[in-house]
């Protein structure tokens, strides 16, 4: 079934989800050196960011974006986590593809090297993403 475009804000939070959870299992994957299993899931990762790109991008072209609706401090508390979101999403697709190439090449220093920057920033964006969400869509 295709979702509506109102159901999409609730599929871009549960594709979020679902790749912060990814992420998580991928590191402990590689921390217990089962790099078969690390691949696997860090592909099915950028595969669900991916789908989230894609779906984040049809929402907003076809509906705009949705203002805040609270005030005072949990306005605050509100662009305090969206402003350093957006600008951190800006980085992950390039820093995830480079990540990724490296790791598929198995250029094994180069990859360890940007993963390091990659899966913090990635967690984040992930993570804040659905926190996003549920402050402009619950209540």
């Amino acid at each position: 079934m295709i979702p509506t475009l109102e159901q999409l804000p609730a599929l871009n939070a549960a594709l979020n989800g679902t790749s912060a959870i990814l992420l998580v299992i991928a590191y402990i994957l590689i921390k217990n050196k089962r790099i078969d299993a690390h691949r696997r899931v860090m592909l099915t990762a950028f595969a669900t960011s991916a789908l989230f790109l894609t779906s984040y991008l049809i929402y907003h072209a076809q509906i705009g974006s949705k203002p805040y609706p609270g005030v005072g401090l949990m306005r605050a508390v509100y662009f305090s986590i969206l402003i350093p979101h957006v600008l951190l999403a800006a980085l992950v697709l390039p820093l995830a593809i480079v990540t990724l190439w490296r790791g598929l090449a198995m250029d094994v220093a180069r990859h360890r090297k940007i993963a390091r920057i990659t899966l913090p920033i990635w967690l984040f964006v992930s993570v804040t993403g659905v926190v996003v969400y549920f402050m402009l869509y619950s209540g």
